[in-house]
């Protein structure tokens, strides 16, 4: 959903909250703007369009899966073939967390296809006695395993946050923004609650990324060879199991990079219809409990919320899974599935 739907959304947040029904529309609209700008601002729905549609079916159930009442979620989707998108607060910023690893992983990837490095190339992990390891062994584990230090590794080898913003810029990327090594973003972690501010240090927005996975998985920026190797670690990822991966089926080639930080969960992928149709999607929740201090002061409650956050992730990727299933496909998916509730 772009901007000018977010009088939509402003709507179907009223219907989450359990208000009255067309009759009191204006009533509904006057409660959720409340209830957004408390968390964000004014400014973070402005413009508004309070007659604005949903694009499509699709778009308006995943509005509806994403209502924000816990905390802002944002999703965006993008069929390959078709060009159809989804949207929901895909140009707000939110934290990238371990998801910017596919950016520091494509710069390194372009510098191999210009000569400047290899991935034989060793670097050296950023800590005390760490030990050399290939440059393809660092992205293998950086977006296959996560590896904090192999991340930092290549980021230092680039030459730091600098240089991956302006690769992105140059490839046409505009809303994404790196800011620290993973080290120094893990120390500061929870300064700041992504569910009610907006930090645009290390941040992106959910079209950016998915913008960044589609030009990478149609070789835009990168060799054949290159795209394979990102492509194939994140086809490796072990990470976020109750996210993306929970929802799809194996048939569908999921590749993708999960991302985790206080009160944050991501995940970023590209996953293949029935009919072999590739869909980058980013996912990006935060929030999800009923507050901060009952999360921070309660383990179990903390953990909930963790777990809120997932399956709030798998739910949205069944939906766009069977959304973009078209029924001559797949009738089974779509007999399945249930768009009432």
């Amino acid at each position: 959903m772009r901007m000018k739907s977010i009088g939509t959304l402003l709507a179907a947040g009223a219907m989450a909250l359990g208000l009255p029904g067309a009759a009191h529309a204006q009533a509904q609209q006057s409660t959720y703007q409340s209830q957004f700008d408390s968390l964000l601002g004014t400014e973070m729905r402005a413009p508004q369009d309070f007659d604005a549609v949903y694009d499509n079916e699709l778009e308006e159930r995943i509005a509806q899966l994403a209502e924000g009442s816990r905390g802002r979620i944002g999703v965006y989707a993008l069929d390959l073939t078709s060009g159809l998108e989804i949207d929901v607060l895909a140009d707000q910023r939110f934290p990238m967390a371990s998801t910017s690893k596919v950016a520091i992983a494509a710069v390194y990837l372009a510098g191999v296809d210009a000569g400047k490095w290899t991935l034989t190339s060793e670097w050296r992990l950023p800590r005390r006695g760490g030990a050399y390891l290939t440059a393809r062994e660092h992205i293998d584990l950086m977006i296959s395993k996560s590896c904090n230090a192999c991340t930092d590794a290549i980021l230092n080898a680039v030459g730091g946050p600098a240089v991956v913003n302006k690769w992105m810029r140059d490839a046409g990327i505009e809303d994404f923004t790196l800011t620290r090594d993973i080290a120094t973003l893990i120390r500061e972690d929870g300064r700041v609650d992504p569910a009610s501010s907006v930090d645009t240090r290390d941040s992106a927005t959910p079209r950016a990324m998915g913008k960044l996975l589609a030009g990478i998985y149609q070789g835009k920026w990168l060799s054949a060879s290159s795209r394979a190797v990102i492509m194939d670690a994140m086809r490796a990822t072990t990470t976020g199991k109750k996210r993306m991966r929970s929802a799809l089926p194996v048939s569908a080639g999921l590749a993708h990079k999960t991302g985790t930080l206080s009160r944050t969960a991501s995940d970023i992928g590209i996953f293949h219809t029935p009919d072999g149709r590739a869909i980058a999607v980013a996912i990006y929740v935060t929030g999800q409990s009923p507050s901060m201090a009952v999360e921070n002061g309660n383990r179990g409650r903390k953990l909930e919320a963790r777990q809120m956050r997932d399956a709030r992730i798998s739910t949205i990727t069944e939906a766009l899974y069977r959304g973009f299933t078209r029924p001559e496909d797949n009738r089974r998916v779509w007999a399945d599935a249930d768009y009432g509730g």
